[in-house]
């Protein structure tokens, strides 16, 4: 075999290489991007548009999240979450600022009762976002509204945004729509 040819080899099996290997990074960024829809492009901007670094820290989630010992909640763990939540929605005309502040606490219960670690609340919405990811920015709007009220700086308006955003969530952590069917024909 002449030099020739084994360069021609050589090249072809580099090109073929790089070609397979730029075909498994797509396949995975749109895996990840089905997977993790608009929070993919949240982490890819918190990462400043590195992509590469942005698919590292949603495969690490996903590594930490499979670790973790989630359960399904039982039917009467949900209808009594359920008949706390619709509780905390009635205070909300009498005292908006304490039914946000009982929203945020029930579904940490809600969640914590599903097996995720209440640490900080920015590690506790990285592991939402892998099961949860159509609904994490919604936590994470009602808390920080949440916080927000918590010095006093949320409107009325807001808190109500913050109810409709944490039930948003709760019904996802429940996998169970938490508003009685005769409320809805009322």
């Amino acid at each position: 075999m002449s030099t020739a040819v084994v360069i021609v080899v050589i090249i072809a099996i580099i090109a073929i290489a790089f070609a397979l290997w730029m075909y498994f990074q797509k396949e995975k960024t749109r895996r990840l991007r089905g997977k993790f829809g608009s929070e993919y492009d949240r982490v890819v901007q918190q990462e400043r548009g590195n992509a590469r670094r942005a698919e590292a820290v949603l495969e690490g989630r996903q590594k930490r999240v499979s670790k973790l010992n989630l359960r399904t909640l039982s039917r009467e763990e949900c209808d009594r979450f359920a008949a706390e939540w619709r509780r905390v929605q009635e205070q909300f005309v009498d005292d908006p600022r304490a039914s946000v502040a009982n929203a945020d606490a029930l579904v940490n219960q809600a969640l914590q009762a599903r097996g995720y670690p209440m640490g900080d609340f920015a590690q506790r919405s990285a592991d939402i976002s892998v099961e949860h990811p159509q609904v994490v920015e919604n936590y994470r709007m009602a808390h920080d509204i949440a916080e927000r009220d918590k010095r006093g700086q949320a409107t009325t308006e807001e808190l109500r945004r913050a109810m409709q955003h944490y039930r948003n969530l709760f019904e996802h952590v429940l996998d169970a729509h938490v508003v009685q069917y005769e409320e809805v024909h009322r």
